[in-house]
């Protein structure tokens, strides 16, 4: 596949992706092997994780990044995405692109001539995914046999664990209000993925259900860029959801905790679990910029 817009994109080089990650991290992968490209990075949402592993990653690798905000560009005043991608594709090796619509970055990758790498949208964020199952394997020894919670809002975050984790054989659970269930197309393929590959997904808004046994429990905030307006009737519906003490005493003593960050204490999850034993969030946090440097070396060398 020419770009990656969805953990669907890398169906079949998922496990490939993450030895490339894991090989990279470890020193294993020497040299500059993108010596000479140059990445356009376009911002239209603010971003820490995404645009530093981004930035950094490309320079490890020996490449550039070029940080351009939806403002910086005549995007903002009205230019055809279309025509951004084939100016674009005319002076950098690849495009990653955090996004507000998921339309938009298909748009882009229908007209760019170089890979278009999606930094998040409002329906997938595949890198984050990625990142994750890095984490998962390093603090579990594996997918197979393991299972993750995720609790709160089935938002962009949980739509590409469902499918990743179906890809490598992970069962999930998904615990939240009726309301904010996943996206029902990503959960039907997941389910798909997930029966050919011997493992389960549920969704449910019965937590001691979901994470009941789970290795993993990972959570997002309440209330994601764009959400605001529903904020208030957000913090009500998610409150019996927070990810505290008692609801990491429902899965196995040796759970992990996890968060794409960023966190806001006191919410989705008390400070005592995002700062205790079981927290690995900047293990996770430091393996964007892994997983991150393994896709730009999978689209662009």
């Amino acid at each position: 596949m020419k770009d990656l817009l969805s953990v669907c994109d890398i169906q079949g080089e998922v496990k490939h992706i993450l030895e490339l990650a894991e090989k990279l991290k470890h020193g294993e992968i020497e040299g500059k092997p993108l010596e000479g490209k140059t990445l356009a990075m376009i911002f239209q949402k603010s971003s820490t994780r995404t645009r530093v592993s981004f930035d950094v990653g490309m320079y490890q690798l020996g490449g550039r990044g070029i940080f351009l905000s939806s403002q910086d560009l005549q995007m903002g005043r009205g230019e055809p995405i279309s025509d951004t991608a084939k100016v674009l594709s005319r002076f950098v090796d690849g495009i990653m692109i955090r996004a507000i619509e998921h339309k938009d970055v298909e748009e882009l990758s229908k007209y760019s001539e170089v890979p278009v790498i999606s930094g998040l949208t409002n329906v997938e964020h595949p890198c984050q995914a990625l990142a994750d199952m890095l984490t998962v394997k390093e603090h579990l020894g594996g997918w197979e046999g393991k299972k993750l919670t995720f609790v709160g809002d089935g938002n962009n975050v949980c739509n590409s664990l469902l499918l990743i984790t179906a890809m490598l054989g992970m069962d999930m659970a998904v615990a939240c209000p009726d309301k904010y269930s996943p996206d029902e197309k990503i959960l039907n393929k997941a389910k798909k993925i997930a029966s050919e590959n011997n493992c389960e997904i549920i969704v449910t808004d019965d937590l001691e259900k979901a994470v009941k046994d789970s290795d993993v429990i990972y959570t997002d905030v309440w209330v994601s860029m764009g959400d605001e307006k529903e904020q208030a009737q957000r913090e009500e519906d998610f409150l019996p959801y927070q990810v505290n003490e008692k609801l990491m005493s429902m899965a196995k003593p040796t759970a992990i905790f996890m968060h794409c960050l960023p966190a806001i204490r006191g919410q989705e999850v008390t400070a005592e679990v995002i700062d205790g034993p079981q927290s690995v969030v900047f293990d996770e946090a430091e393996n964007r910029l892994h997983a991150q440097k393994a896709v730009l070396y999978y689209y662009l060398k």
